[in-house]
């Protein structure tokens, strides 16, 4: 897919992984849109790259259907989805708290919660896109209409103690790839996710400010680069993403090769 010209809406354009694939979208010559539920950051960054910003909670049907429809009435129908937005709460399945000096465990609301702002907004997003991407007409001789980028973690894969909720979520995220790559290929779509590492966004440059030598241990712990991943080099990946039409149906992997221990 060429992406000169074409319409890409990026979820969580306004920090972090987001903003940096909607840079990266606006670079390629793409028209971008970001939704994101932080209007001023949002704002602001759209107004640096020359994109659109629609103030969008992803879990929310009204608010994603909104979003959707000012940005196609801007730029027309988008053929390209990047979703980077969550929202989740952490905590052990059960686990020792000090203010009680008893167990507790994490509450099926708080479960249900990440559930929304991982999972289901994923799906949601993903959906509406393709409902729109399937009454355009296709791009290319191979009869592509458009692609999805959804973002799930490496902690699908090798969830920690505390992400229960987290992990297995993000591991639904991956596992909507394939069936949905399938529901959609007489259409011309194609879904992927990005399985990313450690990568240096807002929350964890918060624990290089808050407590240096725990970024630090963190950072020796990528096999190689020993550092955490740069939100561009994300950004570079998903690009590929959705310019090469014969990537489809598949989970990748972004982490300098970590594996992450159970703590």
């Amino acid at each position: 897919m060429k992406l000169e010209g074409l319409h890409v809406v990026v979820t969580g354009g306004a920090s972090g992984l987001g903003n940096a694939s909607a840079r990266a979208l606006a670079a390629a010559g793409a028209h971008v849109s970001i939704f994101d539920i932080n209007k001023d950051a949002g704002s602001e960054k759209a107004a640096e790259i020359g994109a659109s910003f629609h103030q969008v909670d992803i879990t929310s049907e009204d608010s994603v259907v909104a979003g959707f429809d000012a940005a196609r009435a801007k730029y027309g129908q988008e053929r390209a989805l990047v979703h980077c937005a969550m929202t989740a709460k952490g905590g052990k399945t059960v686990g020792f708290d000090k203010a009680s000096g008893g167990y507790r465990r994490l509450s099926t609301e708080d479960y249900a919660f990440a559930a929304e702002g991982i999972l289901v907004a994923s799906y949601r997003l993903a959906s509406l896109s393709a409902l729109g991407m399937a009454n355009a007409e296709p791009l290319n001789e191979d009869g592509e209409r458009g692609a999805i980028v959804l973002t799930s973690s490496a902690a699908a894969q090798d969830g920690q103690v505390g992400q229960v909720a987290y992990g297995s979520c993000k591991a639904g995220v991956n596992g909507l790839v394939l069936p949905m790559a399938r529901d959609l290929m007489e259409l011309g779509i194609r879904v992927n996710s990005i399985m990313p590492g450690i990568f240096a966004t807002p929350p964890m440059l918060g624990v290089r400010d808050r407590a240096p030598q725990i970024f630090e241990n963190l950072s020796k712990s990528v096999p190689f680069p020993k550092r955490l991943g740069n939100p561009e080099e994300f950004a570079s990946f998903m690009l590929e993403l959705v310019r090469n039409p014969y990537a489809n149906g598949q989970t990748y992997r972004l982490d300098g090769a970590i594996r992450m221990p159970p703590r």
